[in-house]
């Protein structure tokens, strides 16, 4: 069993400590979850093991042969490459071998006449039997579409930014490292593809450490977390519930600690104000154990709640209306004859399909975009705050205190109440200390949290919200999620994230493409419940429906016989794996972790071969 050890790292940005002396151990198949406010160096963390950064002090020690495959929240994808080029990059000769050939399928389906083509694919086909690489194929093409990666012959530099995060989702996970490391691998993509991941990720057979905000995603996949708080790394066993429950009995029991410290100190205190006369070298112990008590004062490490009970502007009846909408855009229709009435304490989630227009609808009811027909209204008594996907506005050379200063002086609160912005900030977790700091040297997270707070000591009546969970930690969401239930306007929220929609909306439009929006009273939990079903009648009808097209079809295209020459291979193959399968399992006996590790196998296994079956139906039409 391989492992990668950590021993007393220490790591610093500019003049802040990210963290100190932390040690830890990854073993194959850890599935660890690391979470932390946001500014605590998870990223940074994530780099170091990556070997992106490097460490003030500490030691990261693995074998020779250890390989490490990271997906970074920015794409490092070459832009010069094609999507075929870019997923299958790798060093070893499997890989090699899988590249070269999904390249010569993309070269043969653009021109099948040359000669030179022909010629390589041929070469590529080889060495794919050398190497025995089809069933990597498979499992390659099987994560390419699962993710929705089907054009594998453009150019990364053409794509946009949630397809490029996508694209290098599917290259690391191509290559099967021995550990994965994962920054918000749920970013850009739909429920489905979430879904699929999941499942995926709680049977891989190396190790794993990801950053997530999303909290179903965390609970389905981890069996560890880490938790970075206030430069220290707190280890729990098992998934996030079995996490929060451990937290919060490890801060009771901290909380009881920091008690008796402090009932402790206020004794010494008032010792030392006494002004003993004449205190000689039997006392300077004491006087030391003071000094040592005061600068231990509140070090345990507890972290304020984040409040942001705010007040709200008064929301009349009129909120916001769109009759017999229609946009589209690049001939691709995103809203037909739509139709949206907006109550004053409506919550409305908006999800669906990636392109599909849940964006540009948010950007229509901002007033950024008109619609080409219909009707849109905005009450008069609307004040409306849009929480974009970028950081509209942020000088990066201001100061935190003056960047939020230009909005308000002071904040009035939902009690009528007022506070300043420094106590604001506070609140937000940004220390008092840390309000002069240029934004610039903030993290992306923290840029995110100082972003929504400009937005709220505005105090709106009306919330859009595009994707509110990408870039913000789990213990702001939480807080902006009560913060949402109390909240007396209206909320409308684009987001995937399954678990904020949960907690936050009550009503649902499901964008489905081409203009077809379902409208669903429930949760987001309830609505993928109920249309799995629906899902696979749905997937029949599109089958019948291609066929008339599939009836014009008379015969293979060369990539389809070259497939078709060496499909029956590949179920052989697979069927034989299957069969060794089972003969390992009767060998293994009481080890039951075994046992169901051969299982998860045998289930991947019937799956693949199930799909090679199919497509050895369909080819089987026209060969």
């Amino acid at each position: 069993m391989k492992e990668l050890r950590i021993d007393h790292l220490t790591k610093t940005y500019g003049e802040k400590t990210l963290f100190t002396d932390i040690s830890f151990l990854i073993h194959t198949k850890d599935k660890v979850g690391l979470i932390g406010v946001n500014g605590t160096g998870k990223t940074s963390l994530l780099n170091i093991l990556a070997d992106k950064d490097g460490m003030d002090q500490g030691e990261v020690k693995k074998p020779h042969d250890y390989h490490i495959s990271y997906l970074s929240q920015d794409s490092t994808l070459d832009e010069n490459l094609t999507v075929a080029e870019a997923v299958f990059e790798g060093d070893s000769p499997l890989l090699q071998a899988v590249r070269k050939y999904e390249v010569a399928l993309v070269n043969l389906a653009a021109d099948g006449t040359s000669e030179a083509y022909q010629r390589d694919y041929a070469k590529a086909e080889e060495v794919m039997n050398k190497e025995d690489a089809w069933l990597a194929d498979t499992n390659a093409k099987t994560i390419l579409q699962q993710l929705g990666i089907s054009e594998i012959g453009k150019k990364v530099g053409d794509l946009s930014g949630g397809q490029k995060k996508r694209v290098g989702l599917a290259q690391v996970l191509i290559q099967e490292p021995d550990l994965l490391l994962l920054d918000e691998p749920t970013n850009h993509l739909d429920y489905q593809a979430i879904e699929w991941l999941e499942s995926y990720l709680a049977q891989y057979k190396g190790a794993l450490v990801m950053v997530t905000h999303d909290r179903y995603f965390l609970d389905k996949v981890t069996n560890r977390i880490f938790e970075l708080s206030f430069g220290k790394l707190h280890e729990y066993k098992g998934n996030y519930q079995a996490y929060l429950l451990a937290k919060s009995e490890r801060q009771e029991t901290e909380r009881a600690q920091e008690h008796k410290q402090n009932q402790l100190y206020k004794q010494e205190l008032a010792w030392m104000r006494a002004g003993v006369k004449a205190r000689g070298t039997k006392q300077q112990a004491r006087i030391d154990r003071f000094q040592e008590l005061k600068g231990n004062l509140n070090q345990v490490g507890q972290q304020d709640e984040i409040d942001i009970s705010l007040g709200s502007q008064r929301l009349g009846k009129k909120v916001l209306i769109v009759e017999h909408g229609e946009y589209a855009i690049e001939n691709k229709q995103l809203l037909k004859d739509f139709n949206l009435l907006v109550q004053s304490r409506d919550r409305i989630g908006i999800t669906g399909r990636n392109g599909a227009g849940k964006s540009t609808l948010l950007n229509i009811l901002a007033g950024r975009l008109e619609l080409d027909a219909g009707i849109y209204e905005i009450g008069e008594t609307v004040r409306l705050a849009y929480y974009t996907q970028e950081n509209e506005n942020l000088d990066l050379n201001k100061r935190m205190i003056q960047y939020l200063q230009e909005a308000a002086e002071l904040v009035k609160q939902a009690d009528g109440t007022v506070i300043s912005i420094a106590d604001m900030l506070e609140r937000f977790l940004f220390p008092r200390s840390s309000h002069g700091t240029i934004i610039g040297k903030l993290s992306g997270g923290e840029k995110r949290r100082l972003f929504l707070l400009k937005l709220l000591i505005a105090q709106p009546n009306v919330l859009l919200l595009d994707e509110p969970t990408n870039d913000l930690d789990i213990d702001t969401l939480t807080v902006l999620e009560d913060y949402l239930e109390q909240f007396s306007g209206a909320v409308i929220a684009v987001s995937h994230d399954r678990y904020f929609l949960d907690k936050t909306v009550e009503k649902l439009l499901v964008f489905q493409g081409n203009g077809k929006i379902i409208e669903y009273f429930g949760s987001m939990s309830d609505y993928l419940s109920e249309s799995k079903q629906e899902d696979k009648e749905l997937k029949v009808t599109a089958k019948v429906a291609t066929r008339p097209t599939d009836a014009v079809k008379t015969k293979l295209t060369y990539g389809e016989q070259k497939e078709w020459e060496t499909i029956e291979a590949d179920i052989e193959a697979l069927e034989v794996k299957l069969s060794s399968l089972a003969e390992e399992m009767n060998h293994q006996g009481s080890d039951f972790t075994a046992l169901q590790n051969l299982q998860d196998e045998v289930t991947r296994t019937e799956q693949l071969l199930e799909e090679k079956i199919n497509r050895w139906d369909y080819l089987g039409e026209f060969a």
